[in-house]
């Protein structure tokens, strides 16, 4: 029997979670415990100012086997402008884990990720990078309603997502290889959690987040697993500067096109992807288009022995992959085009489950 996968948008959601519109530090400090399959990181990523792209990520546990108990770990991404990349992870003892419940005060080892919705700093060092940042806010920490998905009929399970910094600018002193510079850039911080394996909740999804001239955009379409009837759960946040211009799912058309296979991976990568939101006031349409897939991971590898020959033997085919491209921003007035801006967007794709026919969403 197909069970139900809803976002936790009702008021009485909001009093469940003690929650409301406004939200608060403590919503981006640790929000599970150790036990079971929860799960949390806290992410950053930056456009900076030589043309590089950086991202950071702090994790309590590891993403594919969450029930193994607190496996803390910080990855560290970078790309440069002459296409050299840079991709570490590096993985840390237990008891080298701390977060605080107040706000965000996360610390591995040395290694820290603080803030309090308006200001961070993060120090991260991993094998052949090391990375001092401070940010703030230009956009305010958003949320879709509670940031809460609910998986069952009995909103058993959960994903959640804290858009901390929609925007933000930033401060990096980069040290890479034993050379030091001190860069600038726009930022995006978000923090994830959930107390289920999201392979078992979630079948794939697309999230991508950019930078357009004064604009910002934030969007997502998840695919939750086949025992939840592949039910579509599409997120979108639209900003300009520090005003919300456009959030509510209900008026977003999505459309995929142009379909890859992966040659690594095997999955299905869309050279195109179109959120289109018209709620009858305001008419925005918002364009990715693929240039460079700069990350491809299968998740069997990612698996420690013997889970990894189990997985393979199970035919577990999952796939992490990050791109960067073209992302096209046009405002309409009625049917007329008014506005058209262009900037360099960074998405990714999740693709936990079996590959499903490539048939065009529309």
């Amino acid at each position: 029997m197909t069970e139900r996968a809803r976002f936790a948008n009702q008021e009485a959601d909001y009093q469940k979670l003690n929650l409301s519109d406004t939200i608060e530090p403590w919503e981006d400090g640790m929000r599970t415990s150790e036990s079971g399959e929860n799960f949390e990181w806290w992410y950053f990523d930056a456009h900076l100012s030589d043309g590089s792209a950086l991202v950071i990520t702090f994790y309590d546990k590891s993403i594919t086997s969450p029930s193994d108990g607190l496996k803390p770990a910080i990855t560290i991404d970078l790309d440069r402008p002459n296409g050299t990349h840079i991709s570490n992870e590096l993985p840390f003892d237990s008891e080298t884990f701390h977060a605080s419940h107040d706000h965000t005060d996360v610390r591995i080892a040395d290694n820290y990720f603080r803030g309090d919705l308006k200001h961070y700093d993060i120090l991260a060092a991993t094998q052949d990078v090391k990375a001092e940042i401070s940010f703030d806010n230009v956009t305010p920490a958003w949320r879709p309603t509670t940031g809460y998905i609910y998986f069952g009929n009995h909103d058993q399970s959960n994903f959640s997502w804290l858009p901390a910094t929609p925007r933000g600018e930033a401060s990096v002193k980069l040290t890479v290889n034993g050379q030091t510079e001190t860069l600038t850039g726009v930022c995006y911080h978000d923090h994830n959690w959930g107390n289920v394996q999201m392979l078992k909740v979630m079948h794939h999804w697309y999230w991508g987040r950019a930078n357009i001239d004064d604009y910002t955009v934030i969007s997502s379409y998840i695919t939750a697993e086949k025992k939840y009837g592949y039910q579509e759960l599409p997120i979108f946040m639209l900003a300009k500067g520090d005003k919300i211009l456009a959030d509510d799912p209900q008026y977003l058309t999505y459309t995929e096109s142009d379909p890859v296979i992966d040659k690594k991976t095997q999955k299905p990568v869309h050279h195109k992807l179109e959120y289109d939101y018209n709620d009858g006031q305001q008419h925005y349409r918002v364009t990715y288009t693929w240039q460079q897939t700069v990350l491809d991971t299968r998740m069997v590898d990612l698996l420690p022995q013997p889970k990894r020959a189990l997985a393979k033997l199970a035919h577990f085919d999952g796939a992490y992959l990050r791109f960067t491209g073209d992302v096209q921003l046009e405002r309409f007035d009625g049917e007329t085009v008014v506005e058209t801006h262009h900037s360099v967007a960074l998405w990714e794709e999740m693709y936990f489950g079996k590959t499903l026919p490539m048939v065009a969403k529309k």
